[in-house]
């Protein structure tokens, strides 16, 4: 299953102006920039928290269990990016004031978090310990990073050795930095922060955007269960060409519902039995199994898109595993881990004979499309 928490607050820190804030802003940047000569690199970082407590007592009723965490963040536009290079994520090891500053505010806004202080112009209070005492201070003993180019710019980092920190309690859940390689002062020139390489500037949209396309935290738990009861099997003549469609699927759905959908699958041409006078369109079957770590192999699996952008909000995958019981397939949607007033849509992946000569893959993509409300 997946589940997915949009931040608390974030903001991006610039070297370049030590007290500057821009906490309201709609855009976060990791930026490189350079002098004249091509030398003196002056860069920002971006903070960013997520409230836990949802998560942290969904494991201790069990109801999450063994989760995966992905930070996903969403390209705005970046300028200049060289072929590949690689974006990391560390705990940040002290609070900090978000502040009500944009980057474009004439004269600056200067109370908030900043590179120089972590609440302001006014009380002053400086980013200490760790590493340094400007741009922010983070724990290095976990961390989590991917790899971005000119073509590959949104971000879906697995930050799970981050969060466990701070659900374990070992750590305090300050956010996440994000920030290119290197130590704070970027005197190391072998580093992508300190050196004098022109890497481009990466820009994701914040949690202040009007898109689409906020920060969210993706967690991601097997929940499928499997029990058949009395129920056959499709056979393989009729996964062959297979008919799936939803039964209970409503036009909309309050945003925090938690709903049970049924899905059917049976075949398209059922072979006719005259010892039984019940209708084969009507005998339910269940779908292929699949169980954790099969990515891609044998299970019937659902897709939740945007309905008006296409975009994939939750994908074919361990999380989104086909559940049966007696009564057939389904599979459980938390609608708060939805964006309220958008429509979504279903589509669904059904594999069998998978890693094998007969394997069969089959698409559906019905138009099942609903509302999450306020």
């Amino acid at each position: 299953m997946h589940y997915f928490i949009f931040p608390e607050k974030d903001t991006t820190i610039y070297q370049m102006s030590g007290s500057k804030n821009t906490g309201l802003d709609e855009i976060l940047e990791i930026r490189k920039d350079l002098n004249a000569s091509g030398k003196n690199p002056k860069v920002s970082r971006a903070l960013i928290q997520f409230d836990l407590s949802y998560i942290s007592a969904s494991m201790v009723r069990g109801t999450i269990s063994n989760p995966k965490f992905y930070l996903n963040l969403y390209d705005a536009d970046p300028k200049n990016l060289s072929y590949s290079q690689s974006l990391f994520a560390y705990a940040v090891s002290q609070s900090w004031v978000v502040g009500e500053g944009y980057s474009a505010d004439s004269p600056l806004t200067i109370e908030g978090c900043s590179w120089r202080f972590r609440d302001g112009d006014t009380q002053r209070t400086l980013w200490t310990g760790s590493i340094s005492a400007s741009g922010g201070t983070w724990f290095t003993d976990v961390y989590a990073s991917q790899s971005l180019d000119y073509q590959t710019r949104d971000l879906r980092m697995d930050v799970t050795p981050i969060v466990n920190k701070w659900l374990g309690s070992t750590r305090p859940n300050e956010g996440f930095i994000l920030k290119r390689s290197g130590s704070v002062g970027n005197l190391d020139i072998n580093t992508d922060e300190g050196s004098n390489d022109r890497l481009g500037n990466l820009s994701f949209f914040s949690r202040q955007t009007n898109t689409v396309y906020p920060p969210k935290l993706e967690v991601e738990w097997y929940d499928t269960q499997w029990n058949t009861g009395s129920l056959s099997p499709l056979n393989s003549t009729e996964l062959e060409d297979t008919v799936v469609y939803m039964k209970n699927i409503r036009k909309t759905y309050k945003e925090n519902s938690k709903v049970k959908f049924r899905l059917v699958g049976r075949g398209r041409y059922p072979t006719k039995s005259y010892s039984n006078t019940a209708s084969e369109y009507l005998t339910v079957k269940y779908l292929p199994s699949g169980s954790i770590g099969s990515i891609g192999g044998d299970g019937a699996y659902y897709s939740v898109k945007d309905a008006d952008t296409e975009e994939t909000i939750i994908p074919f995958g361990t999380g989104s595993l086909i559940s049966c019981d007696s009564s057939g397939n389904y599979f459980n949607l938390w609608m708060n881990g939805l964006q309220s007033e958008r429509y979504y849509k279903f589509e669904f992946k059904v594999v069998s004979g998978s890693n094998t000569a007969n394997e069969i893959v089959n698409f559906y993509d019905d138009d099942y499309v609903f509302k999450v409300e306020r």
